[in-house]
């Protein structure tokens, strides 16, 4: 299965193993709460959708990767117990608390998390003297003498052997005690995180058109070849800081990152074009209404790769601007979410009239109320992000959301008002000219999809070029979300196309008469 279905899975046994009777005990004994083995090619994102169901979920995450411990600091050390047995004393040995099994116990205090999960990685790599206490782990969940707490959930992940030549086959009695699931790579799914994740769109453009490069393992005379969705994620992240930076990547760089050399030297050949067509082509005038002179004409003559590249330029910048209207609507829904808690409060309710007096503690109230409301929301988030319950999108909203709080309150501090009320009239104008703000981008953005409307009808009308830019406009996370919104009939008119022109092709397949 791929790795989105995979991580859904992982959620549902989360909410099975944790679910709880009328008496608050867990209604799958710990003994039934199989532990979890995702077994997948390296670079998938086994280890990045364990942080994902930890903040979606809202429970702990403790994650050790097996290869890098001995016996000793998995199971504990030995130490000397003098013991009674029949009426007999004896020297017996014991451990100490293994490690892994403390780290969770900690994750428990700093956190105040109950519930969580205990994540392994490359569990079946583990060395020939650690392999048994692997075995005990899985199959009674505890290292040595110490037990996983209650309320903790088992997940490991390894590779198959093809990958890696330290793999140990799990014998039968293990395998009957975990559920396994295999994980293939999926660009499609891959893409929709990608996208959403901000992923640079030079490679979600490029491994769109190159999609066998998405995830490629072989192994050759030379040794081992790879290009693996991480690697590519990576690899993005550097674009990002370089492009801050004024710097560029060339194909060494490329290299350091997909260790496939002929995927990146194509990859480095198609990043220079990439420049070159954005260069050339202006996008952002074009989606300004401004098509520079002679850009139909070289596109009508162009090669299908620079076609496609054109259309894949066009789609990340509209995507691009869908994205800063979706955070900034996501960032007024929670703005308004904590006002609205502000004015149920009472804050801004005024005590009956009592002269200069009154007004001013009616004011001082509404102010302390706000200032309480805002520190209660920052210590909240800071304490999740602490915790590791926030992923990087969140963060940043949360950020977005506290400097726009402080800026009101920053406002109401200089002003004057004669009644809380009024001071509460004073968040709303405010509240409005953000969202007035709101308004103007999402027209600005809308206005950018009809403009690159009229330049794909110009050029690419009834071409592949147009069923690939309405396929990344139903695809991309932001632009379905945009568009639920706005009002498009060119967008509409050629979906409906679209889908019609799949339900010819599905009839035609069972017909027997697909051209």
């Amino acid at each position: 299965m791929n790795i989105k279905r995979a991580k859904q899975e992982i959620k549902d046994s989360i909410r099975a193993y944790l679910m709880k009777d009328a008496y608050g005990a867990y209604v799958m004994p710990g003994i039934r709460q199989r532990p979890i083995l995702l077994i997948g090619p390296p670079g998938v994102g086994k280890t990045q959708i364990m942080e994902q169901i930890s903040q979606e979920c809202q429970i702990g995450l403790v994650a050790y990767t097996i290869t890098h411990h001995t016996r000793q600091s998995a199971i504990g050390l030995p130490f000397i117990e003098q013991k009674e047995f029949g009426g007999k004393e004896y020297r017996a040995t014991e451990y100490t608390m293994s490690e892994i099994v403390a780290s969770v116990y900690e994750k428990i205090r700093s956190t105040g998390l109950a519930e969580g999960i205990l994540f392994i990685d490359e569990i079946n790599c583990v060395s020939e003297t650690l392999a048994p206490t692997m075995l005990q782990f899985l199959q009674g969940k505890s290292f040595g003498n110490h037990q996983i707490p209650e309320g903790w959930i088992i997940v490991a992940a390894g590779n198959p052997p093809e990958y890696n030549k330290s793999v140990r086959e799990f014998d039968i009695v293990t395998l009957d005690r975990i559920r396994r699931i295999d994980v293939e790579p999926d660009f499609d799914v891959w893409k929709e995180y990608a996208l959403q994740a901000g992923v640079h769109p030079a490679i979600c453009s490029y491994l769109s058109v190159r999609q066998q490069n998405f995830c490629r393992i072989e192994t050759t005379v030379d040794g081992k070849l790879f290009a693996t969705p991480r690697g590519w994620e990576d690899l993005s992240q550097l674009m990002e800081v370089y492009s801050c930076l004024g710097m560029t990547i060339d194909r060494e760089i490329v290299t350091e990152y997909i260790q496939f050399p002929k995927i990146a030297r194509d990859f480095a050949s198609y990043l220079e074009l990439y420049w070159k067509y954005q260069k050339d082509y202006q996008v952002e005038d074009i989606l300004a209404g401004r098509t520079p002179a002679g850009v139909y004409e070289k596109l009508e003559r162009a090669a299908f790769d620079e076609r496609i590249s054109v259309t894949g330029l066009l789609i990340s910048a509209l995507n691009e601007q869908f994205r800063k209207v979706c955070q900034k609507e996501e960032q007024l829904e929670l703005q308004m979410k904590k006002l609205r808690e502000l004015q149920d409060s009472g804050a801004f309710e005024d005590e009956p009239a009592g002269g200069q007096t009154t007004c001013f503690k009616n004011t001082i109230r509404g102010i302390n109320g706000y200032l309480e409301m805002l520190d209660k929301f920052r210590t909240d988030w800071e304490q999740r992000q602490e915790n590791g319950l926030l992923s990087r999108r969140e963060l940043f909203l949360c950020r977005e959301v506290s400097e726009a709080l402080e800026k009101k309150l920053l406002i109401l501090k200089t002003e004057d008002f004669k009644c809380a009320k009024d001071m509460w009239k004073r968040i709303q104008k405010l509240f409005a000219i953000e969202n007035d703000q709101y308004e103007e981008l999402s027209a600005e953005a809308g206005q950018k999809l009809e403009y690159a409307f009229d330049f794909m009808e110009a050029v690419f009308a009834g071409s592949q070029e147009m069923v690939l830019f309405m396929t990344e406009l139903n695809t991309g996370f932001y632009s379905v979300k945009f568009l639920q919104e706005y009002e498009c009939e060119r967008y509409y008119q050629y979906n409906k196309e679209l889908l019609f022109s799949e339900e010819e092709r599905e009839i035609g397949k069972l017909l027997g008469t697909e051209n």
